[in-house]
């Protein structure tokens, strides 16, 4: 078993909701890790976003705009920075925009689950979470990323875009999205383990 292990699905028949055919999602990736640490300083360390450019493939960091920090209900703005070579032809933000969040669930040592809002505050069908289990004498840690229905700014983009256009898009972002959950994984690990 490797350190960090990735699953995602690319079936790409898009119809105009953006999922493919023989699936739930848009997007769905998840990553998984063994981290020499009990449940409860994992959960500390991930449900902490305000960190999360120690780890993240695109957020720098943010913070708390409502909310009790880390409980449901709060909302976290999100700074992010996405460079010009990240799937290069997709007709994304290039370069620094932010993001507010809303968090759906928090059990220390369990889960820690939020939604990217969309402009007008609304929860969206873009999910993001981390799940911790015990493991010998550590944690399994599970990065999980589901878009089930497109965001209010993909919808833009998938109205520009003719089928082959939307079925590539779904094949190569879900490829980067596989990547940045294992990637995060494998920072969240070292900064837990070096701690």
């Amino acid at each position: 078993m490797t350190d960090t292990d990735t699953d995602t699905d690319t079936d790409t028949d898009t119809a105009a909701t953006g999922i493919p055919a023989g699936r739930t999602a848009v997007f769905e990736v998840r990553a998984q890790t063994t981290i020499a640490a009990p449940p409860a300083v994992v959960y500390d360390t991930v449900s902490d976003l305000a960190r999360s450019g120690e780890w993240s493939a695109e957020c720098t960091g943010g913070s708390w705009v409502s909310g009790q920090p880390r409980t449901v209900g709060a909302v976290f703005r999100g700074d992010n920075v996405r460079g010009t070579d990240t799937v290069a032809w997709a007709p994304v933000i290039r370069g620094p925009w932010t993001t507010e969040s809303q968090i759906l669930e928090a059990e220390p040592g369990r889960v820690f689950r939020w939604s990217i809002l969309d402009s007008a505050g609304r929860l969206q069908d873009s999910v993001w979470s981390y799940e911790i289990t015990p493991a010998g004498a550590g944690s399994l840690l599970v990065h999980h990323y589901r878009l089930g229905t497109l965001t209010e700014g993909l919808s833009k983009i998938f109205a520009d875009l003719d089928q082959a256009g939307r079925d590539r898009f779904v094949t190569d972002w879900n490829a980067k999205l596989a990547a940045d959950v294992a990637t995060t994984l494998e920072r969240v690990k070292a900064v837990v383990e070096q701690g």
